[in-house]
């Protein structure tokens, strides 16, 4: 009789998604109550033509305690490297999906850029986008997580500040489960 045959590895191909695409709905802490917000585009004034996709009106919302503020326009600031706190590009506000590990911070815009980092962190076989393509993404989100996070003997301990991240939100969920 045979061994039972090994699983086939996790396999994850890149998506050539970028840190941009998952700008939809950033999951904030508020600066009122503590509790999860979110900041998304302004449904109201989606028919508003901007320049850029990332320069649309923007509107932050509390289900805790009903906080609302809009942003609508100006400056744009990401959060650049692992060694601090992320914060949101519009309200520089703190990214609510984020955790401190001994390399440094690890975060998420939402739940699909949390799963994302997820999918590819527990992969054992992992396939990156080609650098030559059609779409002119040449550093997609896989591409430009810290060396740290690719690390395969990094893997048990990222995947464990995931799941980290992952428990805040039974504390305070947002309003809508995005």
């Amino acid at each position: 009789m045979s061994p039972a045959p090994t699983p086939a590895p996790a396999r994850f191909r890149d998506p050539r998604s970028t840190v941009y695409d998952f700008l939809g709905s950033v999951l904030v802490r508020c600066p009122r109550c503590e509790r999860a917000a979110y900041v998304q585009r302004d449904p109201h004034r989606a028919h508003h033509k901007t320049p850029s996709v990332f320069f649309a009106s923007r509107r932050l919302v509390c289900g805790g305690c009903g906080l609302s503020r809009m942003w609508s326009g100006g400056s744009v600031e990401f959060s650049v490297g692992t060694a601090v706190p992320a914060c949101d590009p519009y309200f520089r506000l703190p990214v609510w999906l984020q955790t401190e590990t001994r390399h440094g911070w690890l975060w998420a815009y939402n739940l699909e850029h949390l799963t994302s980092i997820r999918q590819f962190v527990a992969a054992s076989l992992r396939e990156r986008a080609p650098w030559c393509d059609d779409t002119g993404r040449k550093m997609t989100l896989v591409a430009r997580l810290p060396v740290w996070v690719k690390s395969a003997k990094n893997r048990t301990e990222v995947l464990r500040a995931v799941d980290r991240i992952q428990t805040t939100l039974s504390a305070s969920r947002p309003p809508d489960g995005r």
